[in-house]
């Protein structure tokens, strides 16, 4: 086994560290205090590619592995953990577009998504379909036949992220069946007559980008907007997910790693009794326990990336595995750094209540970690042999 990253996986690092220093980190706690959305700032990252990192270069993007989309991810979420959220998405959105989508839709709308000259929001989580994806009640019945049809859209989507400010929705709805059966995918421009968003949710961290509920009324959608055929939007969301949960555990190890680093400097620096807090034995042990579990996350997270890229048959598996600890272990760094700071930790002048604040959220959203927990004690319990290695 090699652990060492290669020459152009330090040089992806590399570009994401400068455009972190240069354009995120600088900014990102005032977007946090003025709930401000950077569009020119994303647009930035779209030019470095940041926006269609495993989109195939066919379709304007990089076509790089999801491993090496989690070392930049990671490098991102140093900066601002919300905006680098955001980018996750949007490239996921991205790639079922570019993955699924039929010639015309891909022809429109795959260049502009993948250079960030278009933004794309993902909507699945509904009102009263949160862990239970399958139970999405949004409709979408079609009128007509042929490539001459429309489908019709009515139902609402909860907790979007960038919606009312991103320009395409990619969208689950019911075309079939109860069940996972019966949904089709679709990409949804957001200005079209009958999509409505609500009020930008005041929410306890991930600032930097709106969080609003979609609403469709009886949008009309020609049928060339479908992405895959009827039926197959379950499968696609749950082939997103597995990548999602990655990229969610890159931005947890990117804002751990944060929390540490500033952390290792104020110990250094603030006296107490007269000695630097970092000569006492109990901040040394904290500090040991914390870089620890950041690399044994990481770890994780780099194997179960790995996997997913091999297509292996247990990469949903180790998703969740990777998506739990990494995300449970990261908002303990997180926490345990702010607790290091004091009173000054709880304090907006330094970054700790923010990095707290916004990896959070990380334990509950790619499905929660009670999700991930069932997913793995299913796949143990299932009658197929399952090497944990």
């Amino acid at each position: 086994m090699d652990f060492a990253l290669n020459e152009e996986q330090i040089a992806y690092r590399e570009s994401a560290r400068q455009f972190m220093e240069k354009a995120l980190r600088p900014f990102a706690a005032d977007w946090d205090a003025n709930s401000t959305f950077p569009v020119e700032t994303l647009r930035q990252a779209g030019e470095l590619g940041f926006c269609g990192l495993y989109t195939p270069e066919s379709m304007g993007g990089l076509g790089l592995s999801r491993l090496d989309a989690s070392l930049i991810f990671e490098v991102l979420a140093q900066g601002c953990t919300s905006t680098t959220a955001f980018l996750t998405i949007h490239n996921m959105a991205t790639w079922m577009v570019a993955s699924w989508g039929q010639d015309a839709i891909r022809d429109e709308w795959c260049e502009s998504l993948a250079s960030g000259e278009k933004l794309a929001s993902y909507c699945l989580t509904e009102p009263n379909a949160g862990s239970d994806a399958a139970s999405i009640k949004t409709s979408a019945r079609r009128d007509g036949d042929g490539d001459d049809a429309d489908y019709i859209l009515n139902g609402s989507k909860a907790f979007i992220s960038g919606a009312g400010s991103t320009d395409a929705l990619v969208l689950m709805a019911r075309t079939g069946v109860d069940g996972p059966k019966g949904i089709s995918c679709f990409l949804v421009p957001a200005d079209f007559p009958g999509v409505s968003f609500g009020r930008n949710e005041a929410k306890m961290g991930w600032k930097s980008q709106p969080t609003r509920q979609v609403n469709l009324e009886d949008v009309r959608l020609p049928v060339r907007y479908r992405i895959g055929a009827e039926g197959e939007g379950f499968a696609i969301a749950m082939r997103g997910l597995d990548g999602g949960r990655i990229n969610i555990a890159s931005c947890s190890l990117g804002t751990a790693q944060a929390a540490l680093d500033h952390t290792l400097g104020y110990v250094q620096e603030r006296k107490q009794f007269g000695k630097e807090i970092a000569s006492f034995q109990n901040t040394q042990f904290k500090l040991a326990d914390m870089a620890t579990e950041l690399v044994a996350a990481r770890q994780m997270v780099r194997l179960a990336a790995w996997k997913l890229d091999q297509d292996d048959a247990d990469k949903s598996a180790f998703c969740a595995m990777a998506k739990r600890i990494a995300t449970d272990l990261c908002f303990t760094v997180c926490n345990d750094a702010l607790q290091l700071h004091g009173g000054y930790g709880y304090i907006s002048e330094y970054p700790l209540e923010r990095y707290v604040r916004d990896a959070r959220v990380h334990q509950i959203l790619e499905g929660t970690n009670e999700i991930m927990r069932v997913i793995i004690a299913r796949r143990l319990l299932s009658d197929a042999p399952f090497v944990l290695e």
